[in-house]
C-alpha cells in the first residue's frame, strides 16, 4: 500500500485514508515515527489499550494463563500503588 502525499509548510501530512482505515487512526490519535539506519521511517498508531493487547503473545499450543492466576506473582509494584504518594517540596524564596 503507498500513496503519495504533500507536506505543508508547518511540517504536516495527511495520511491516506486507507491507511487510517486499516489502522482505525481517528482524529486525535498519536502516532509514533522511527527513524531506521537505513533512511526507513516506521510509523506506528499510539491508540491501543492495554486491554486490546490481551493475546498480543499467545502461540499456537501455548496455554493460556488467566490473570487470576498471575496474581501470586505480583511483586512490589502493588505494595508501591498502595503507599501515600510524597508531598512535593517547596522551593525555597529567592
Amino acid at each position: 500500500m503507498s500513496d503519495a502525499t504533500t507536506m505543508t509548510t508547518k511540517g504536516q501530512v495527511t495520511v491516506p485514508r486507507a491507511i487510517r482505515e486499516r489502522l482505525g487512526l481517528k482524529s486525535g490519535d498519536k502516532m509514533s515515527f522511527t527513524l531506521l539506519s537505513d533512511g526507513t521511517v516506521v510509523m506506528r498508531p499510539k491508540t491501543r489499550r492495554m486491554a486490546e493487547l490481551g493475546g498480543m503473545l499467545a502461540r499456537p499450543g501455548q496455554p493460556r494463563v488467566a490473570v487470576e492466576d498471575m496474581k501470586p506473582f505480583r511483586t512490589s509494584t502493588a505494595t508501591a500503588e498502595a503507599a501515600p504518594a510524597a508531598k512535593p517540596r517547596k522551593r525555597p524564596a529567592r
